[in-house]
C-alpha cells in the first residue's frame, strides 16, 4: 500500500502518536507525516504510507490555520498548556488596533520559535531544555525567516482579555504560537494561542480529512484507499514514459533525454524543476529537468521501483 492519508488529528495526540496508530491500523512499518502539529492543536496532518514516505519532501509547502489568540496573557509555552507568567487586563484594545498591526506580519518575516518546540540547539530539542529549567533568556533560540501570505480577522471578542480569531495562510516552518506572542508585543501587551486548527497542509484540505477512528472503520471494512502519489503530487508536471525500455532505464537510475519523453502540461523546460515520472498512470518517482551539454535531461531524484 503506497500513497497519502489526509488525517484529521484530534487534540492530545502528538504527530508521532498518529504515525504509530496508523502503522497499527494499516499493519505497515513505512509511515511518516508531512508536518508536526502541537499536541493541543487539531486539523490536517498529511500522512505518507509505504513508498510514498520518500515523496513527502515534494508535497506543496503551503499551510493554512484558523487560530484564536487571547491578549493580555503570557505563558511559558505561548499557549494555554504552559504556566501563566503575566496577566494584565487590556479592555481598551479594539479591533482597530489589531487591524493596524496585522500588516506588519505579512510577507517574509523573522520569527523566533517558542522555547517549547522541537527545534534543536547544540544537539538538544528546545522543549527538553525548557523542561530542565532553561528559558528564552538563557538559551539562544535561533530565529528563522518564514513566509506569511495572509492574515484575515474573522472575529473580535472584546473584554478584559479580548480574543481575536484569525485565518492564517503561510509557508512551512511557521509557528502560530509565535505569531500570537508577537501580536501581543506589537500591541504593547502579551498574547497566547488559545486554539489552533490547521485547515490545509501540503495540498490536503480539511473538508476531505478523516479521523483515526474513521480510518480504522474503513480499513476493517476493506474500503480504505490512500490518496495516490499522482494525485498528491498533482501540482508537479508529469513526464510520461512511453515504453518498457524507458522504464528499465529509469529503474536503474539512468538519465533520460527529454526530447524522447512526453511532458504534461507542455511548459518551459528551463523553469520546470521537479516533475512526476509516470508509466501507465503509476508514479515511478521524481525527476529533475537539467540542462547539460547533451541538451535537456531528466535526472532521477527519487526512484520508487
Amino acid at each position: 500500500m503506497d500513497g497519502f492519508l489526509n488525517l484529521y488529528k484530534l487534540p492530545d495526540w502528538t504527530s508521532h502518536d498518529c504515525v504509530a496508530k496508523v502503522r497499527r491500523i494499516l499493519q505497515t512499518k513505512k509511515v511518516g507525516h508531512g508536518g508536526t502539529l502541537d499536541p493541543a492543536a487539531v486539523g490536517v496532518l498529511p500522512i505518507a504510507i509505504g513508498k510514498a514516505t520518500r515523496l513527502l519532501q515534494y508535497l506543496p509547502e503551503g499551510k493554512a490555520y484558523r487560530a484564536i489568540i487571547r491578549l493580555g496573557i503570557q505563558t511559558t509555552t505561548d499557549d494555554l498548556e504552559g504556566e501563566v507568567v503575566y496577566s494584565e487586563p487590556v479592555q481598551d484594545l479594539t479591533i482597530e488596533h489589531i487591524q493596524a498591526v496585522i500588516p506588519q506580519f505579512i510577507g517574509k518575516i523573522i520569527q523566533t520559535p517558542p522555547i517549547y518546540s522541537a527545534i534543536k540547539v547544540d544537539g538538544q530539542r528546545l522543549y527538553k531544555l525548557a523542561r530542565s529549567g532553561e528559558t528564552s533568556e538563557t538559551v539562544a533560540v535561533p530565529t528563522r525567516e518564514v513566509q506569511i501570505d495572509q492574515i484575515e480577522i474573522l472575529k473580535w471578542t472584546p473584554g478584559d482579555f479580548p480574543e481575536v480569531e484569525v485565518q492564517i495562510t503561510c509557508g512551512g516552518g511557521t509557528y502560530i504560537r509565535s505569531i500570537a506572542r508577537d501580536l501581543g508585543t506589537r500591541l504593547g501587551t502579551k498574547g497566547v494561542l488559545v486554539r489552533l486548527e490547521r485547515n490545509a497542509s501540503c495540498g490536503f484540505q480539511l473538508a476531505n480529512s478523516i479521523t483515526l477512528e474513521e480510518l480504522e472503520r474503513q480499513q476493517q471494512s476493506g474500503i480504505f484507499m490512500p490518496v495516490s502519489p499522482n494525485l498528491g503530487l498533482a501540482h508537479l508536471p508529469a513526464i510520461t514514459l512511453t515504453d518498457e525500455s524507458l522504464v528499465k532505464c529509469w529503474s536503474q537510475g539512468r538519465r533520460l533525454a527529454v526530447d524522447t519523453l512526453t511532458i504534461t502540461p507542455s511548459i518551459d523546460l528551463n523553469s520546470i524543476g521537479y516533475a512526476r515520472v509516470v508509466f501507465e498512470d503509476c508514479c515511478l518517482g521524481i525527476g529533475e529537468i537539467q540542462q547539460t551539454n547533451l541538451g535537456h535531461e531528466l535526472v532521477p531524484q527519487t526512484v520508487l521501483i
